[in-house]
């Protein structure tokens, strides 16, 4: 444990950061998840992309606030794009 009252604040920071990085983690594998079921259902289109902006919206939150790196966020949002892309054109 921590013995300057400067580290325990610290840890306490770290304790906090730690529960939010995990929720918005989890947040973001559903999320994901979600549109990567979605394609695999051969979804309407319109529902793709909502699914789509869902989590691309989450991804680059979690990108901004330091949870994922920024260019993960970015790598994951322009994969689920193309997907989704590819099988709305697929569909027309």
């Amino acid at each position: 444990m921590a013995n300057h009252k400067s580290a325990v604040k610290r840890h306490r920071q770290s304790l906090e950061r730690r529960a939010r990085n995990r929720v918005m983690k989890t947040r973001v594998k559903n999320a994901v998840k979600s549109v990567q079921v979605a394609i695999e259902q051969n979804s309407d289109p319109e529902a793709l992309r909502a699914t789509l902006k869902e989590a691309s919206s989450m991804l680059s939150r979690a990108g901004v606030k330091g949870t994922i790196h920024k260019k993960n966020a970015s790598r994951k949002i322009s994969r689920l794009t193309r997907r989704v892309n590819a099988l709305a054109a697929a569909a027309q």
